[in-house]
This record gives structure tokens, C-alpha cells and sequence, in this order.
């Protein structure tokens, strides 16, 4: 099946409006390009037209569309290629086939990712896990924005949280996060509940750690609710962006009230660690 990838260009004043009205369309995140193209996908070449159209009626003229149609990929079995062990700090990750070098007696996290997000290659998940790292006390409650393969809520409990709570739009990643804890035996420490970060977040209020491994985009529009659902003296973890992207989110996190306390980058993937006062 061959699938399109939906690609805009607009006048920076307009990017994040523009991205915002994406992600409510299409229910999916949105990439951010180092030269400002925002990118989205559609299932169908109908799909991709219908966007395409509503977009324009949306944000009216001055936006250059394009749709590029993407090989089929069977992700069911290509997310296997390539992993192997990963040593992050003090974690192993490692895939349910293989096992690590006890060699500095590691936090082992076992991650089958299949075709949710976070097997510990990425760049951004390791940035976030350096962060995170250091700053989980035993007994803290931990909420995970956009927790795909369930990977930073399992570390979280590894680390001596009470209880982690992943939050993921994607019913698929929903039920990989749930075998992944079942797999590493935190499943009873741990809740994946599908749906809106901004919306479920707040209900869960207060939390002593969030951490968002999203895009910067949707980091920034999270900001309020992050910001509402953790307790006073709380961390948040901020990640899933580039290095030249610091400069555009550090004035918004700071301007949101929080206070800076680390910042970490892996690979040119870039992770910040901030409390609210």
C-alpha cells in the first residue's frame, strides 16, 4: 500500500498555527524540517487531497503544498532491523531476543517496539533517559506525554517510581507499551491510557515528573497543561528536538514559568530538564 506524505511550507508567523491545525486533522504528529517544512501523511491519495484542500480553505493563500507518495513498508517486521543492545548511562536496552553484558550490573529495560516509537536508537529517547536519570525519587509518580513503546515509563519505574502513566493518540503503541511493561514485570506499576495529553494530563494532577518526548511544536502548546499537572517543585523533561531547536523552545519554556536545570544532546538530538518553583 503506498501512503503520501504531505508536506507545507508557510511564513514562520504562521508555522505553529499551521502545525497546531495538523496534528487536530490528521490525529498525528507533525515533523518540523531544519528548513521549516512542516510534514504529515495520509493513508490514501484521496486523503492527502482532502487535507490538502481543507488546508488551503484553512489558512487561506500563501502555503506551498505537496504530497510525495511513500513505498510500502511491512512494519509489522521492519521495525526489527538494526536492533541490538544499547547501553544509555546506567540503562541496557535491549530487544526480548537478545541479552545484555551484566558487566556494571545495568537497568535492564527489555523493548520490543515493533510499531510504536522508542527503542532506545533514537537520539531523543536516549537524551531523555539521560535526564531522567538522577532526577526519579523513590515514590514519585511519573506521567509520560506521547509514551509510545512504553519505554521512558518502564525506565521511570526502574528508577524507583511508585507509578508511571503513559499517555499515547495511538491505540496501537497503547497495546505494545502494555506488553513491554508486562515483559519487564513493572505491569502493575504502570497505566497506558490512550487519548490527548493536554486534555488527560491535569486529571492526573499532582505529579511529581513529566516527561514529553513529542516534537517541539506540541512541547510548546503542552507547556500550560504541563506545567497545571505537576506538583509545586515538580520536573518536567522536555525532548524529541534538535539541537538548533533549543534556542526556539528555551524563551517559551522559561516565559512559561519554569525554571532551567539541565539540558543534555545526543547525536544532535537535544533534551531539557526544568522545574516549576
Amino acid at each position: 500500500m503506498t501512503w503520501y506524505a504531505i508536506e507545507v511550507q508557510s511564513a514562520e508567523v504562521r508555522r505553529d498555527a499551521v502545525a497546531a491545525w495538523l496534528v487536530e486533522r490528521t490525529g498525528q504528529a507533525v515533523e518540523e524540517r531544519e528548513d521549516g517544512t512542516l510534514v504529515s501523511f495520509a493513508l490514501t491519495l484521496p486523503e492527502a487531497d482532502a487535507i490538502t484542500a481543507e488546508l488551503h480553505r484553512a489558512h487561506g493563500p500563501g502555503l506551498t503544498v505537496g504530497r510525495q507518495p511513500q513505498a510500502a513498508v511491512d512494519w509489522s517486521l521492519a521495525w526489527r532491523n538494526g536492533l541490538g543492545v544499547r547501553r544509555v548511562g546506567r540503562f541496557a536496552i535491549t530487544p526480548s531476543w537478545l541479552r545484555p553484558d551484566p558487566i556494571g550490573e545495568p537497568l535492564v529495560i527489555v523493548i520490543d517496539p515493533e510499531m510504536a516509537f522508542g527503542s532506545g536508537e533514537h537520539g531523543s529517547t536516549r537524551a531523555a533517559l539521560a535526564l531522567l536519570d538522577g532526577r526519579v525519587a523513590a515514590g514519585d509518580t511519573v506521567v509520560d506525554m506521547g509514551s509510545g513503546s512504553g519505554i521512558l515509563s518502564i525506565a521511570a519505574i526502574r528508577l524507583g517510581a511508585r507509578r508511571a502513566i503513559g499517555i499515547e493518540v495511538e491505540p496501537d503503541a497503547i497495546a505494545v507499551a502494555v506488553r513491554n511493561a508486562a515483559q519487564n514485570g513493572v505491569a502493575e506499576s504502570t497505566t497506558f491510557l490512550e487519548g490527548d495529553a493536554a486534555q488527560i494530563g491535569p486529571l492526573l494532577a499532582p505529579v511529581d515528573l513529566i516527561v514529553s518526548n513529542i516534537l517541539r511544536l506540541v512541547n510548546v502548546a503542552l507547556l500550560p497543561e504541563v506545567m497545571s499537572t505537576l506538583r509545586p517543585g515538580g520536573t518536567a523533561i522536555f525532548s524529541g528536538m534538535e539541537q538548533a531547536e533549543a534556542a526556539l523552545f528555551l524563551p517559551e519554556l522559561t516565559g512559561a514559568g519554569f525554571a532551567l536545570t539541565g539540558q543534555v544532546v545526543e547525536e544532535g538530538w537535544w533534551a531539557v530538564a526544568a522545574t516549576r518553583p
